[in-house]
């Protein structure tokens, strides 16, 4: 489907106590609208970026996205938000995309991955958001006292990017008073009949609003330069004999063979956790589960890729990819491929897009070719704190 952006960088910023809007503030460098517009413009693409902004700005804007492989143009923004964006949805009108993501340019640090869960949302509805599970207690306000307690499991705080089947969202606004102002465009959705899908939001997704938000963000993305990216790699085989089923990457498979191993052999995750292993220097599976020892007979093996990732965490280090090939003639992978994906997710602590399973054979050639054994290989990807800074 054909994608674009709107960004919406019209505020005046009066909260924040700067003669200057907060999104043409430096971040780490660049102004903060700039981190929007790359994100669309560079990390992940869209076919068009239409920035609602005062007209003033717009020279400045120009100059902004310089460098970006999308088109960038600007429209005059309006007196509230829902005003802006109403302003940028009928800027596409004669040139509609199949998905447009809205997006507030107070914040900069909307996440690659976001944007993947919300596009892969959009396959089956009409319009997604990210949105956070509420962690601090809510308590009403009373004339200067705290009052009564709310419920804050049944409430959850939205962020931006959000995405919109175009005509859809096109329709909703349309049919909208022109005077109306609403919280968000899921607001504007809802009201239209149309139900929102909720993916998971990103903490690190927080909006400028005051100078401490922008403090602490400048805080983040120094600590964030402060990283080094390292890789590991993994490899592990085991063989084949009957049994009663094979587990790989942490999922059941019902068959007449099983594994063979002191554990329980899941060549997946053995070969992930030599892979993050490597990513800290800190040898290999064996070395920490070594099959003398009778404390890991029959193991479920996702006990290993939970110590190896606090091996990581102790080490300054996170993963940040996983990407798994299964080497074998049987069992058959594909139908399991999305389980196993969703659990080494889990286990490492990664959105669905950053982990990747995938499956081949030896055309026949070898002991996996002859069914005798099952071989997978791994590479994982990880950010270090630097040491030397």
């Amino acid at each position: 489907m054909s994608a674009a952006a709107i960004i919406v960088a019209a505020g005046k910023g009066a909260r924040f106590g700067d003669p200057t809007p907060k999104q043409f503030l430096s971040l780490a460098g660049k102004p903060v609208l700039r981190w929007s517009l790359e994100l669309f413009g560079l990390t992940r693409p869209c076919a068009r970026i239409v920035v609602v902004c005062d007209p003033d700005r717009a020279p400045e804007i120009e100059t902004m996205a310089a460098g970006l492989k999308t088109p960038v143009e600007t429209v005059p923004g309006g007196e509230t938000r829902t005003a802006s964006v109403r302003a940028g949805l009928e800027a596409m009108r004669a040139d509609p995309p199949d998905m447009v993501f809205i997006h507030d340019a107070a914040r900069p640090l909307a996440s690659p991955w976001l944007i993947d869960e919300l596009s892969a949302a959009l396959n089956d509805a009409s319009a997604a958001a990210a949105a956070l599970p509420v962690r601090d207690a809510l308590k009403q306000k009373a004339e200067g006292l705290i009052g009564e307690e709310m419920d804050r499991e049944s409430l959850m705080a939205m962020q931006t990017p959000q995405a919109f089947a175009y005509q859809a969202i096109m329709d909703a606004y349309d049919a909208l008073p022109p005077d109306a102002a609403l919280s968000d465009d899921v607001a504007v959705a809802q009201r239209a009949g149309m139900e929102v899908r909720a993916v998971p939001g990103d903490r690190m997704n927080f909006k400028i609003t005051d100078p401490q938000d922008l403090a602490m963000m400048e805080a983040l993305m120094n600590a964030k330069s402060a990283m080094r990216v390292a890789t590991g790699h993994g490899f592990d085989v085991h063989q084949l004999i009957e049994g009663d089923g094979v587990t790989l990457c942490g999922v059941h498979i019902d068959c007449d063979k099983r594994l063979k191993g002191h554990s329980d052999a899941d060549a997946g995750l053995h070969a992930i956790c030599d892979a993050m292993l490597g990513t800290i220097g800190a040898g290999d599976i064996g070395q920490h589960f070594p099959p003398s020892d009778e404390a890991w007979r029959d193991a479920d093996s996702a006990a290993f890729v939970t110590h190896c990732l606090s091996l990581m965490r102790e080490a300054g280090a996170r993963p940040s990819h996983c990407d798994v090939t299964l080497i074998c003639e049987a069992p058959k992978v594909g139908p399991y491929r999305t389980a196993m994906q969703a659990r080494v997710a889990e286990l490492l602590g990664l959105p669905l897009s950053l982990v990747n399973i995938k499956a081949t054979t030896t055309e026949k050639l070898g002991f996996i070719g002859r069914g005798e054994g099952v071989a997978a290989e791994a590479i994982v990807t990880a950010e270090v704190q630097r040491r030397d800074v």
